[in-house]
């Protein structure tokens, strides 16, 4: 067992693992695939933490601790918005390029990634396509088959109200509701944050391979995306307004 004097940088962080993890296919190597697949990575490894800071959501509201779901809410929103803004990175590779390297992809596809398909599993997202579109590559991974064991973040945030006994439409009309409302709001600012992450997606995809193009794996490229974005995580947090402000 290594002692804290003999841990270093490299050794704490496992950089020599960490570094030998990518891999270009293509022969002979293609000088922008490297940033594709660091991009991935880098994805993948957030995608990671997000799901531990969603444990810990689930924890503080099964709790019904609204001050300490605020703190991980908060947490990760920004996570959101970073994952949204490293895709920036792929906005420098020309259409060209890609194609060059792009049948070295094999039938890889973002939607294999099963991390993602946790954090929408957990966010909410349990329609018929979602579950067709998660049956279509097998057996369900393990994270995704227990996000799907688990309530999903609306129906724990009304439980929590239910616990204060507080409709939703209170926490908007009636005072000292603050943090409840903050709460809310950071759902709200997640699911925003998380079609904002969709919408770059797609823009990116129909940057490089065009709006109507397939994407790798066989999948259906920007026209599925396209259809993501206006997916609910939060429907009856929509409503409200609706009801309290819509006319």
């Amino acid at each position: 067992m290594s002692t804290p004097r003999e841990i270093s940088y490299p050794t704490y962080l496992k950089l020599d693992r960490l570094l030998d993890l990518q891999h270009p296919e293509s022969k002979p190597e293609h000088p922008d695939e490297l940033l594709f697949i660091v991009v991935h990575q880098a994805s993948e490894l957030w995608f990671k933490v997000i799901l531990h800071e969603f444990d810990r959501l689930v924890d503080r509201l099964q709790a019904f601790d609204t001050e300490g779901a605020l703190t991980v809410m908060q947490r990760i929103n920004t996570l959101v918005d970073l994952v949204a803004h490293e895709l920036s990175a792929l906005d420098t590779l020309p259409p060209q390029r890609f194609m060059q390297f792009r049948g070295y992809l094999g039938t890889s596809s973002g939607s294999q990634s099963a991390q993602f398909r946790a954090i929408e599993a957990t966010s909410g997202l349990r329609d018929a396509h979602f579950m067709a579109a998660l049956k279509e590559h097998g057996p369900l991974p393990a994270p995704v088959a227990r996000a799907l064991e688990r309530p999903t973040l609306q129906a724990l945030f009304l439980a929590l109200l239910a616990h204060e006994r507080v409709t939703l439409e209170a926490i908007y009309t009636e005072p000292g509701h603050t943090l409840l409302q903050m709460l809310a709001e950071a759902f709200l600012a997640y699911e925003q944050g998380f079609a904002r992450w969709r919408f770059l997606h797609v823009q990116l995809v129909e940057r490089i391979i065009g709006p109507d193009t397939g994407g790798t794996g066989g999948t259906l490229g920007a026209r599925y995306l396209q259809k993501t974005i206006s997916q609910r995580f939060f429907p009856e947090l929509w409503a409200v307004r609706a009801r309290l402000y819509g006319r």
